[in-house]
């Protein structure tokens, strides 16, 4: 059986003030794309720095894949505002020790993938939210992770951005061998269920994981899916769950 791409075992975090999060198990297996959904406060945005790697728990155990290897989109693009679309998807080839030839040369092939071939010369400023987006996955992937990690990188964007966003994403993980494993985090149980083969929702009282749900039908979607009875139940047990998992009244999350 193969090593999991990354894993969370009884992993507990403590903060002052608050309520542990945890234990929480999760395993994510290579080429998986795995969403955890939860309430605000549940430790959805903490377990997906313990899979980076960028925050250790009190307790337990969290293991991923290399640091090398490990791409992160948060829910802000974060490019460098002075440095031009090519120059931002550069740069960590540039700083793993590619040569500068080497790495624009990857970077223009990573933003001909998201479909910005022709903004490689544009600045943050002159993009709109979805292109820096665009931008910033291109960024994650031209480094051809095992692990890519997403923190809610669509909420800011319009329905319509979104989906094509996320059609995107699929194509491009399907174009990879091996694929990549992907965990994003999410609100939206719609999103979940079309995005991901498998949601994992966080109580929102404990963050421990309250429930699992395999997703039906193939990656990438087909076209109509969303139309689907099958997708559309999936969408309504997932809501279900995720209701269950609020906390009670009084409870701060």
């Amino acid at each position: 059986m193969a090593e999991p791409a990354a894993a969370l075992r009884g992993a507990v975090v403590r903060y002052p003030g608050r309520s542990p999060l945890g234990p929480i198990d999760l395993v994510v297996d290579p080429g998986e794309i795995v969403a955890l959904v939860g309430p605000s406060g549940a430790g959805k945005s903490t377990a997906l720095r313990l899979l980076a790697g960028l925050e250790r728990p009190t307790e337990g155990v969290a293991t991923s894949a290399d640091p090398r290897h490990v791409a992160f989109v948060f829910q802000a693009p974060t490019l460098m505002p002075w440095a031009d679309a090519l120059a931002n998807v550069a740069l960590p080839l540039e700083l793993s020790g590619a040569s500068r030839e080497e790495a624009r040369r990857r970077a223009s092939a990573a933003l001909a993938a998201v479909g910005l071939g022709d903004r490689a010369g544009a600045r943050p400023r002159q993009l709109s939210g979805g292109m820096a987006m665009r931008v910033s996955l291109a960024r994650a992937l031209v480094t051809e992770p095992d692990l890519l990690l997403l923190d809610e990188p669509f909420a800011a964007l319009d329905s319509v951005t979104r989906r094509r966003l996320i059609e995107d994403l699929h194509r491009l993980w399907a174009a990879r061998a091996p694929r990549p494993a992907i965990v994003f985090v999410t609100h939206g149980v719609e999103e979940a269920v079309y995005l991901a083969a498998r949601s994992v929702v966080l109580d929102g009282a404990t963050g421990r994981a309250a429930s699992e749900h395999d997703h039906p039908g193939p990656l990438p979607r087909p076209p109509g899916w969303r139309a689907d009875p099958a997708f559309r139940g999936a969408v309504e047990r997932l809501a279900d769950a995720l209701a269950e998992a609020m906390p009670p009244a009084g409870v701060a999350a």
